[in-house]
């Protein structure tokens, strides 16, 4: 019997990848999306939509959930305004589905919400594994209570995984999206003095981690999806240079940046030296473990 499964976030930079994927696999999908139906379709293939999560209320039930909703957190500035924006994306939605989900005739057997490496805050070069405690932050604080959203599920017997996903690199968009022009007119560098950890990982490891959680019975809770490789913010923009063929000589000073963003600074100017160690551990094979592969991959 073929499978269904629930998708929020599927038009994303992850999730446009993630459903072709699924639908390889024989998932059958329901995406959640405020796009258009032709639209999230030609994203992610051949998927069934809904515009609002009480379209689905009260249904019959599917075999699993995988939560990638939320808005940009690096998308604008800080303001008190846009923190409560990036709370109800994750959050509330999230408060949202599960609620829904507890109206179905038959729960899920098993949910896979998105989290951020941003859950453990600012760590400096520390190794972070799932078990490092966290610095209080604001992001802490946003992922800790989205994943506590998530794992209400739990009381319904559901198994609930958590991915603490990291800077994702990949083709056609995401992050490096906004990096590669600057770094290919030779006007890239390193941010503040570039010793910050950047806990980076391909979009295909994202995607694959994603679907081994989804498929591995034994598989529960928080999971670093980062490469098993960190690299430092110097060492990232040393590589960027070195793939688009480019010098890195204009570094960007950290009061430049603390005045221009704000506390959201903090995303770029700190960071977390985490690691995949649940991953590794349990089985999970890495695509592209190595940053110059990913890099090459992602800006051909």
């Amino acid at each position: 019997m073929t499978k269904r499964i629930l998708v929020t976030g599927g038009t994303g930079f992850i999730g446009k990848v993630l459903c072709p994927e699924l639908l390889n696999r024989g998932y059958e999908l329901t995406v959640l999306s405020r796009q258009k139906p032709d639209d999230v379709r030609a994203a992610c293939g051949r998927v069934e939509t809904t515009q609002d999560l009480n379209q689905v209320r009260s249904h019959p039930g599917f075999d699993a959930v995988i939560n990638l909703a939320g808005e940009g957190i690096a998308d604008k500035r800080w303001s008190d305004k846009r923190k409560q924006e990036l709370r109800d994306s994750r959050i509330g939605t999230t408060e949202t589905l599960v609620d829904v989900i507890r109206s179905w005739e038959a729960p899920p057997q098993v949910m896979v919400s998105g989290s951020a490496v941003g859950f453990y805050g600012n760590q400096a070069d520390a190794e972070v594994t799932e078990q490092t405690e966290p610095h209080d932050e604001f992001t802490h604080q946003l992922c800790r209570d989205w994943e506590n959203a998530a794992l209400a599920l739990e009381q319904d017997n559901v198994r609930v995984c958590l991915s603490r996903t990291g800077v994702v690199a990949g083709p056609g968009g995401g992050f490096l999206a906004r990096m590669v022009t600057p770094f290919k007119l030779g006007l890239g560098g390193r941010l503040g003095d570039g010793r910050q950890y950047m806990p980076w990982v391909h979009r295909d490891d994202v995607v694959g981690a994603l679907i081994w959680m989804l498929e591995q019975e034994e598989a529960s809770g928080p999971y670093n999806v980062v490469s098993p490789n960190p690299v430092t913010n110097a060492e990232f923009t040393q590589c960027l240079g070195k793939v688009v063929r480019r010098p890195t000589l204009f570094p960007a000073p950290a009061p430049v940046l603390k005045i221009a963003l704000g506390e959201m600074a903090g995303l770029l100017l700190t960071g977390q030296k985490a690691t995949p160690a649940r991953l590794t551990t349990q089985g999970y094979h890495f695509e592209f473990p190595e940053l110059q592969a990913a890099l090459e991959n992602s800006v051909r």
